[in-house]
This record gives structure tokens, C-alpha cells and sequence, in this order.
């Protein structure tokens, strides 16, 4: 297609009248304000998308005004959505950003965009049905705004009118898609024009040839359908304007897709189908004698008429959780056919038409449009998630539990990831790899920076930092909430634990030596009982971490050589066997619930057990802080723990059996020497490179060459901290520490 000016000029006309109908067709009103925030939209969507052009050869700024029509007029959204249609695809595809859409047009016009452009942005792999379930549901559970789903409705609805010019394989694949995801949706949100015409472009595509038969046929049946209908109301409309009501009887032909799955379901041809259309009466009523007229109605045609009891639906009474309303019955009509007749309320019809969005005009009144559009948009979401609501027809055919018990997460390349509800930071850089996971150092979500125990909600982005130096700590496993994270993270600790239990070893055979003490089977097993554990390797353990240390290890000698062996050895507990002596090739590492503590920081607190329930060490339990007992503690499923929870909930402590010999604590030390370039560098490195030390915090000032220092280390005893101390008291420049 030659581009030339006359081309140009009249095309621009074009844009300039879609842009006015735009505004025309509007089904909310809009102020004068609206009108500048769209003119604005359609002025930036315009230079933006100036050099593009659609697969038809037409100017791509016709789809985003194409799809703000749609959103206008067809679902009656508000002057926000307008101009997030817009602007819809400017992100994706232009030199625009998300910070530029907010700076121009506000953060609420940006969330939107934003999760448009993070839908665009998902990548399609070869498995489609996969791609459009983890989709779908990715939909339902995008918790930011509604409108976003409603928008990406409209637009598939214009990409399916306009994909004339795509490829065979690329139309059957959007066309199946829509199938799958976009027309259940339409349908959930009421809005059931859009629902059928996707159904039929979808069956255009998807089987061309039975839809081109099904289409001629209906029109071929035009006409007999007009006489039918005809005939139908001149038997009943007398009758319903003697009762003083405005009334009009339409008739719509049943659409291609459900006449098709029709005939499937049944078994049967196009001919031998009854009901290819429903008749409509549409009454002009006030609120308060709706239902009274469409009994009315209903008991004239069914004087006329015999009704099919089984094929009544009072939608009045009890509307759809989608705002639906109407009475529908099947009667025997003129020449002995089967006809389905709906009987509705013009107000009734306009929300059958445009969902939610007539839904809240009549709930507001016609001139209140504007004051509040939140409300719905909120009914809408609450349809889409609440369990309570009716939505059979949906979960039938997708078997999804609409409340979403999962969520779905983007990396940041796109990929979409679906994690169990309550999924942490640290859980999803397991999900992308165990390798991933131990090695994470950080995570940035939504590009900002956030602790690993972050809980993650459907929509963020999620970068994992790794480093080759990061280790899984114990704290990590209070920071994963999945399953295999948790598994991943234990089995790393235990090897990490086995190669300490190994020095261990080593050093305990050195110490015992110089008590003129051997290491054998007897000697271990004496240990293990002396220092009250359950294995070898749990002592060579702790001997390795510094928890028994040479006072310890002299006081056993002694006790050894007391004139009370013989009633020492009575007492041993077990024999333990020759891996567990031998080799250090035991998986099990026992954890000793020995200590309880509480809140987040872990605080040591005077508490009794409850008697309800009596917890013992290992059960999960809450602290609850009584008037005059101070604390008790109950298990988690103690039968008084929801009573006490909704009642007291200010009242309850987070609590956690720990090992005491696992216990770190924190220590501050000073710092004081002569500053020199590097040594902040060299300190930080002897730090990190001990194995059983956490930095928290540290702060250097420097005056005249002289520096002071304040670093906060976590340790599990004061072995290790005295070990380190030494360490860095060897550094150049450093003249003294001391422990604040």
C-alpha cells in the first residue's frame, strides 16, 4: 500500500472522527475534566504508535481508540479505563515508560497500563493449553485492578474482529485461546454480547466451514423467524397492553456457538433444533413493581401459551452473582414449537447488556455515573473471588477454585510462575532453582529491594540477587514457607552441620589426647550421655561449633576419672552403633526443644503450661498473656486457641521451641585505630569469612586519621566471639577492641 498524502490526509480524518465518536458514545457521562485527561490519552497514543501500522496496513493508533470504544459504550466503563485503553499498548511497544504515564496521567491510570503491558509481556510456550491456564488464572487472581481484566477483554474482542489479515496457524491459536480464557471471563463479568461474539469470531476461526453453514442457514431462516415472532406477539400484545404496560416483544437468534455446541451435545442437525431463537419482553417499569409486572407478564403468555415447568428460571427473585436478572420460560408456541421467552425490565435488559456498569448506574441513580465508580469495580472483584457467590457454571468448566489458593508471580524476564498462597521471596527463588535458592543474597521485588521473608501477592516481579558466598542459615527456614524450599534448606543445613561434625571430631580426638583420654566407641559413647544429646554426630557437632569447649571437655576428664564410673556406665543410656562412632554418615542431627521464646526477636520470658492442653517441647504454640498468671502457653490447636485468638488477638505471642545450643546472640564491639584505605574492607572479610558469625550492623566514622568503629555480630557462644575478636585484633591498624 502506497503511503501517500492524499492517503494520509484522509486517514487522519478517520482518527479524528473514531476519536469524536469516542466521545459520543460514551455510556458514562463525562465532565469537562474527563474530556481533557482522554483528549490528552488519544493526543500521546497518536504520537506515540505514529510509525506503526497494523497487519492490515491500517494505522495501529484505530486499535487502542477501537478498544476505548468498546470499553465506552459496550461495557460502560469510566473516563480512567478510556484513557488506560488508550494508552494500552504505548508501554509494550513505544519509547513511553511506566514512570512517563504516571507522571502524565496519575498512578491509578499506570497501575493499569502496567498490569496490560505485564499480560502482553508473558511468554507463549509451545504448550498452549498450559500457557492459557497458568494465563487464565493468572487473570482472576491479578489483585491490582480489576479493570485490567475488563480491558483486555475489549481488546481481544477487537483483535478478533480485525484478524482477517493473520495466518491460518496464528488465528486458530488466538481464536482457541479466547475460547479457553476470554469468553468464560466475559461471561463471569455479565457481559454477554461480548461473551457471544467472541464464541462466534472463536468458531470463525477455529472451524470455518461449519460456522459459514450455520451462519447461512440462520440467515436463510430470517424471515420465518420475523413471521414467527410476528405471530407469537400479536396473540399476547393486546392482552399485556390492556394491563397499561410500555412493553416490546424482540426476537434474537441463538448464536452460532451455542446453536454448534448444541448440535454436538445433542446429537442432532441444525433442523432438528427447537430453540435456534428466544423471544425477549421488555417492560418499562419503576423499581418497586418490577417483579410484580414480570409475574404479570408471565401469567399472560402462559394463559396463551403452555409452559415447560422444567424449564423455568427465576433469575428476579435470585439474581446471578453477575448481576443478571430476568424470567425465562419455555412455552409451546404457535405451529407446536418449543420458544424461550425472556421477560425483563428495560433496566434488567441494560444490565444484561453491559454488566456491572448499568448495575451501578441504577443503584446510584442516572446523574451519580461518576461519583463512585470504585464501588462496582469492587462488586466485580468480589465476584470473581468470593466462594460464596454463585459460580457453578464457571468451575464446572474449569474445575478452578475461584478464591485462588495460588498466586502468580512474574520473573524478570516475563515468565510467569505459580506459587501456593503465603509464598515468601525466599520460596520463589527456590522455585526457580535450588541453586537459586541457596545462593540468594537478596531480592528485589517490583524493583525494590525487600527481606527474603517478603510475602509475594499475584502480580509483583520478582528478581532473586545471587552470590557464590551465600550460605542457608538456620533463620531461613522461618523465612520459607514451601514445602521445598523448607526441604532444600534443611538438607543444606545438614551437610554444612556434617562438615563441622567432621572438624569436630578431629578436634575432640585432639583434646581428649592431651587428658590422656582415646577416642573410641566407649569414650563417644560416655560423651553423648555426659552432655545429656541423642548422638555421636550431635556431639562432634557441637564440639565443632565451640558450644563444648575445653572447660567442658576438662570437666568430663574429671568426672571420667571419679571414683563414680562404674555408676556412670550403669546409667548409659544406649549403645550407640559403629557409624555413629566411626563415620560420620548419620542424617539425622537431633534438634533439642529444650528453650522456649518469644515474639520476633526471641525474647526469653517467664511462662507456665497451659493445663488445657499441655504442651511439650516441639509442639507449635502461641504465648497469651493472661491478667493474672502472666503467660501462658497453649499448642496452636489447643480447643481454646480460635476463642482465645479473635477474642484477645492483642493479647497473643508468636512462640517457638528452640535448642539452646542453637541460640545466638548479639554483641557489640568497639573498634578503635589508626585509618588507613582498606581496613573497613579487611574487617568486613574477616567477619564474613567466619563461618558462625552474622554481621547486623556497623557504622565507621574517621577524625585526623584516627577511626572508630561499631559492629554488631550475632554468635552462638562466646567461644566463637572471643575467636574473632583475636581475628581481628591481628589487623593492621586496628589498636584496641573491646565489647560494648
Amino acid at each position: 500500500m502506497e503511503l501517500t498524502q492524499e492517503y494520509l490526509d484522509k486517514e487522519n480524518k478517520k482518527i479524528t472522527k473514531q476519536y469524536k465518536e469516542l466521545l459520543r458514545i460514551s455510556y458514562l457521562s463525562l465532565t469537562d475534566e474527563d474530556k481533557v485527561m482522554i483528549r490528552k490519552a488519544f493526543e500521546t497514543a497518536v504520537e506515540a504508535h505514529k510509525d506503526q501500522r497494523r497487519k492490515s496496513g491500517e494505522a495501529y493508533i484505530f486499535h487502542p481508540i477501537a478498544v476505548a470504544k468498546i470499553v465506552a459504550s459496550e461495557i460502560g466503563l469510566d473516563a480512567t479505563s478510556i484513557t488506560a485503553a488508550l494508552l494500552h499498548d504505548v508501554v509494550e511497544d513505544t519509547h513511553y515508560n511506566l514512570a512517563d504515564i504516571e507522571q502524565m496521567f496519575g498512578e491509578t491510570v499506570a497501575r493499569i497500563v502496567d498490569g496490560l503491558t505485564k499480560i502482553s509481556s508473558l511468554k507463549k510456550d509451545g504448550n498452549i493449553s498450559m500457557q492459557a491456564e497458568n494465563f487464565r488464572k493468572m487473570l482472576l487472581t491479578l489483585n491490582d485492578d480489576v479493570r485490567v481484566i475488563i480491558i483486555k477483554i475489549a481488546d481481544r474482542l477487537h483483535n478478533m474482529q480485525t484478524m482477517d489479515a493473520m495466518r491460518a496457524d496464528k488465528q486458530v491459536k488466538i481464536a482457541s485461546e479466547t475460547l479457553y480464557i476470554y469468553a468464560p471471563l466475559a461471561h463471569r463479568i455479565g457481559l454477554y454480547n461480548i461473551k457471544t461474539e467472541l464464541e462466534d469470531l472463536s468458531l470463525k476461526y477455529t472451524e470455518p466451514e461449519v460456522y459459514k453453514d450455520i451462519k447461512s442457514k440462520i440467515q436463510d431462516s430470517k424471515e420465518e423467524q420475523s413471521n414467527y415472532i410476528e405471530a407469537f406477539s400479536k396473540i399476547i400484545s393486546d392482552e399485556i397492553t390492556k394491563e397499561n404496560i410500555d412493553f416490546e416483544i424482540k426476537g434474537r437468534s441463538k448464536s452460532i456457538y451455542s446453536i454448534r455446541k448444541k448440535i454436538i451435545n445433542q446429537n442432532v442437525t441444525y433442523d432438528e433444533i427447537y430453540d435456534k431463537f428466544a423471544i425477549r419482553i421488555i417492560y418499562k417499569s419503576e423499581p418497586k413493581n418490577e417483579k410484580f409486572l414480570a409475574w404479570k407478564i408471565y401469567s399472560i403468555v402462559t394463559d396463551f401459551f403452555r409452559p415447560n415447568p422444567t424449564r423455568l428460571r427465576d433469575w428476579i427473585s435470585s439474581p446471578k452473582s453477575t448481576g443478571y436478572e430476568a424470567l425465562h420460560i419455555t412455552v409451546m408456541g404457535p405451529k407446536g414449537r418449543w420458544v424461550e421467552v425472556q421477560i425483563r425490565s428495560e433496566r434488567m435488559h441494560e444490565i444484561a447488556e453491559k454488566g456491572y456498569a448499568a448495575h451501578y448506574k441504577y443503584k446510584h441513580g442516572e446523574n451519580q455515573e461518576d461519583q463512585g465508580i470504585e464501588v462496582w469495580l469492587n462488586r466485580l472483584q468480589d465476584a470473581l473471588e468470593n466462594n460464596e457467590m454463585n459460580a457453578v457454571d464457571f468451575v464446572e468448566q474449569f474445575k478452578l477454585n475461584l478464591y485462588a489458593k495460588e498466586i502468580f508471580v512474574f520473573t524478570p524476564q516475563g515468565d510467569l510462575k505459580s506459587l501456593p498462597k503465603g509464598s515468601t521471596a525466599l520460596d520463589f527463588a527456590f522455585h526457580i532453582h535450588t541453586d537459586v535458592g541457596l545462593q540468594t543474597r537478596g531480592v528485589k521485588v517490583n524493583g525494590k529491594l525487600r527481606p527474603l521473608s517478603h510475602v509475594l501477592k499475584s502480580g509483583d516481579q520478582v528478581e532473586v540477587i545471587t552470590s557464590v558466598s551465600a550460605k542457608p542459615t538456620n533463620n531461613w527456614l522461618d523465612f520459607a514457607s514451601t514445602a521445598k524450599a523448607r526441604s532444600k534448606i534443611k538438607t543444606a543445613l545438614k551437610v554444612k552441620k556434617k562438615e563441622i561434625a567432621e572438624d569436630g571430631k578431629e578436634i575432640l580426638t585432639r583434646k581428649l589426647r592431651s587428658q590422656k583420654i582415646q577416642l573410641n566407641e566407649r569414650t563417644v559413647n560416655e560423651l553423648v550421655n555426659f552432655f545429656k544429646l541423642k548422638t555421636s554426630l550431635d556431639l562432634f557437632y557441637r564440639v565443632g561449633l565451640g558450644t563444648i569447649d575445653n572447660v567442658q571437655i576438662k570437666k568430663f576428664a574429671s568426672y571420667r576419672n571419679n571414683a563414680f564410673v562404674s555408676f556412670f556406665k550403669n546409667k548409659i543410656r544406649r549403645s550407640p552403633t559403629k557409624n555413629e562412632t566411626k563415620e560420620v554418615k548419620d542424617d539425622e542431627i537431633s534438634e533439642r526443644f529444650d528453650q522456649l521464646v518469644f515474639g520476633d526477636d526471641e525474647q526469653h520470658l517467664n511462662y507456665q503450661v497451659a493445663n488445657c492442653c499441655n504442651p511439650i517441647p516441639g509442639d507449635s504454640v502461641f504465648g497469651f498473656l493472661t491478667v493474672s498468671d502472666g503467660m501462658k502457653v497453649h499448642k496452636k490447636d489447643c480447643p481454646n486457641a480460635i476463642q482465645l485468638q479473635s477474642n484477645f488477638a492483642y493479647r497473643i505471642y508468636k512462640a517457638k521451641w528452640i535448642d539452646s545450643t542453637q541460640e545466638e546472640f548479639n554483641a557489640d564491639l568497639k573498634l578503635t585505630g589508626i585509618d588507613d584505605i582498606g581496613l573497613i574492607n579487611e574487617i568486613t572479610s574477616v567477619i564474613s569469612k567466619n563461618l558462625h558469625v552474622n554481621m547486623k550492623k556497623i557504622a565507621f566514622s574517621s577524625q585526623d586519621g584516627v577511626f572508630l568503629g561499631n559492629i554488631r555480630v550475632s554468635v552462638k557462644n562466646k567461644g566463637i566471639l572471643k575467636r574473632l575478636m583475636d581475628q581481628l585484633k591481628k589487623i593492621e591498624g586496628i589498636d584496641k577492641i573491646s565489647r560494648e
